[in-house]
């Protein structure tokens, strides 16, 4: 009779554990019990990591019976030390210091013009002549006094010289001579204004006044003369690069319209911020021979600022940054005979960026076989299967790098 109360009693404690086990979501739910609520996220948790460890055994079991592995496909490619040479691209304007317009120094008519457009004229010679309003008769009459005074003063030098006559006579002849002498100086260096002449040798550019016309001295364009030897480019640049960009850098120089390529270096480098737009100037100077590039033309120049003669350059599509702003690749680990290998992250540090590759300056080794295709759906510690590009694609690789 005990024995049976005892079996009783456990089956109703069975069957009340039973009812709580199996009492449905939606009941507990809806419940509104903190402890009921609390019991059963424990259990769908229990179950949840049951099922996970069961689906990581099933895994496990596939993996070795399934003979089809099916494993990413990538390209890479291999590091290797090579000469980095950074260019800066700025743009800038031709213009030569053998370029002006000249202007009188004399007021009264253009008479003569003695040049034409195009023509070569040599440095000192004569291209115009304005009139110089009765200077030329002054000068001769002045002479002829000067002459006069000269005379008057050696005839009396010679009676000095003798003892004969008196000093003051001797000093005002004198004085009188030397005095007419400046007068007929300063005349001709008047005269002298009256005709321009070319500053230096070149080319006659444009004819602005003709002659027949009044010109006043400072004001009044007569025409403008060029030389097309002495060219340079004039370019500014920002202030960051002031300790990289020094006299005789490599310059190459690109104009567009010309069609024409060459390569030059840097003549003159500004030793003055300019606080408007912080920037310094640069001259670079231009060989033109041929005299096909003219002033004011615009040119693309490529400035050699900065050269690394082991860098190691990796295309800038395959790095990635982590949340921490780190920046980090792919590379190929324990490859074997059939090109199936391990990919491993690693954080590098970069430095200058010319065109479609970057300088790596820490993190990648020479020969490190660095994954390119597939870079970005790959992930740490993946087994991938690696493949050969197309001759085709190989070759456009190359040139890209």
């Amino acid at each position: 009779m005990k024995n049976i109360k005892i079996l009783i009693l456990l089956a109703l404690i069975i069957s009340s554990c039973g009812d709580k086990k199996t009492k449905s979501f939606d009941a507990v739910l809806t419940s509104n019990d903190l402890t009921e609520l609390k019991e059963k996220r424990s259990e769908i948790d229990a179950e949840q990591q049951k099922l996970n460890d069961q689906i990581t055994l099933i895994n496990e079991k596939i993996a070795k019976l399934d003979t089809i592995k099916r494993i990413p496909l990538i390209t890479t490619f291999h590091a290797k030390q090579e000469v980095f040479k950074h260019q800066l691209e700025i743009q800038g304007n031709v213009t030569t210091k053998s370029l002006i317009v000249i202007t009188p120094e004399y007021n009264g008519i253009l008479t003569h013009v003695y040049v034409k457009e195009g023509q070569e004229v040599k440095k000192g010679q004569l291209l115009a002549k304005i009139d110089d309003g009765g200077l030329s008769q002054q000068l001769a009459q002045m002479k002829i006094q000067t002459n006069l005074a000269q005379t008057t003063f050696e005839r009396q030098k010679r009676l000095w010289d003798q003892n004969i006559g008196s000093e003051i006579q001797y000093l005002q002849a004198k004085s009188a001579f030397e005095s007419q002498t400046e007068a007929v100086n300063q005349l001709k260096q008047q005269m002298a204004k009256t005709n321009i002449t070319a500053p230096f040798s070149g080319t006659i550019d444009d004819i602005i006044t003709e002659q027949g016309s009044v010109v006043t001295a400072g004001q009044s364009q007569i025409l403008r003369i060029v030389n097309l030897e002495n060219m340079y480019i004039e370019t500014e640049v920002p202030e960051k690069y002031i300790s990289d960009i020094t006299i005789g850098k490599h310059v190459v120089v690109d104009f567009p319209i010309l069609g024409k390529t060459l390569e030059t270096k840097i003549r003159q480098v500004g030793d003055v911020i300019n606080p408007a737009n912080r920037t310094f100037k640069v001259e670079v100077s231009i060989p033109n021979k041929d005299k096909s590039i003219k002033p004011n033309l615009t040119a693309r120049l490529k400035i050699n600022d900065y050269t690394n003669k082991n860098a190691m350059l990796i295309p800038l599509s395959i790095i990635s940054e982590n949340a921490q702003g780190e920046q980090y690749i792919y590379i190929i680990t324990n490859k074997n005979s059939q090109d199936e290998g391990e990919v491993k992250r690693i954080i590098i540090k970069t430095g200058k960026t010319q065109g479609d590759v970057i300088e790596v300056l820490e993190g990648i080794e020479d020969g490190a076989e660095i994954v390119q295709e597939g870079a970005r759906s790959v992930k740490d510690g993946q087994t991938v299967k690696v493949i050969e590009l197309p001759k085709e694609d190989q070759t456009t690789q190359n040139s890209n790098d």
